[in-house]
């Protein structure tokens, strides 16, 4: 009975620490932005998405949301697009909370809102399983994600240089055309 209760600790320590997979599909999500829907990665096929979900009210995500604006000013034109998901409760519920984010980080790129329950499960972390804002997923051209922060968080995708040496090379790959038969 010992071993039985030892390896439901040890299965259970180990999934707070796992994350699913890098490199895989990135499956759909719908955010709600303040002028409608858009969807996630469907919307941007053929650009390189660094999506940053945050919550509005932490003072690391307007960091990182800074961050991320200046990415996005600088290597738009490349084909990068950033998008922020904001999850938590005040911005899901008020639309002008994402607008008064947005205005006073001074971002230029889309935020809109999603459920926690749709932002978590896009992350792969479960109900029981503790995690840290900002979370980001950083998508190729062709819809795969090749980069997501640890659930405690990882500071490298939170690092403008490093994110530039990250992404350089995702910008300079082309878009796979389906091959026809």
């Amino acid at each position: 009975m010992r071993w039985i209760a030892a390896i439901g600790i040890v299965v259970s320590a180990t999934s707070l620490v796992a994350r699913p997979p890098v490199p895989r599909p990135a499956k759909e999500m719908t955010i709600e932005t303040p002028s409608g829907k858009l969807a996630l990665p469907r919307s941007y096929r053929g650009k390189v998405v660094l999506m940053q979900f945050l919550y509005t009210t932490c003072p690391h995500c307007q960091a990182t949301a800074r961050v991320n604006s200046r990415l996005q000013q600088e290597l738009g034109p490349r084909g990068l697009q950033v998008v922020g998901i904001a999850f938590n409760q005040e911005a899901e519920a008020k639309p002008d909370v994402i607008r008064d984010f947005t205005a006073s980080n001074h971002l230029g790129f889309p935020v809109g809102a999603a459920s926690r329950e749709a932002a978590t499960a896009y992350l792969g972390v479960s109900i029981m399983e503790r995690f840290v804002v900002p979370q980001i997923v950083i998508l190729d051209r062709n819809g795969v994600i090749r980069a997501q922060s640890e659930f405690m968080g990882s500071a490298e995708l939170q690092d403008e240089t490093y994110l530039r040496q990250f992404l350089a090379p995702l910008l300079d790959q082309p878009v796979r055309t389906a091959s026809r038969r």
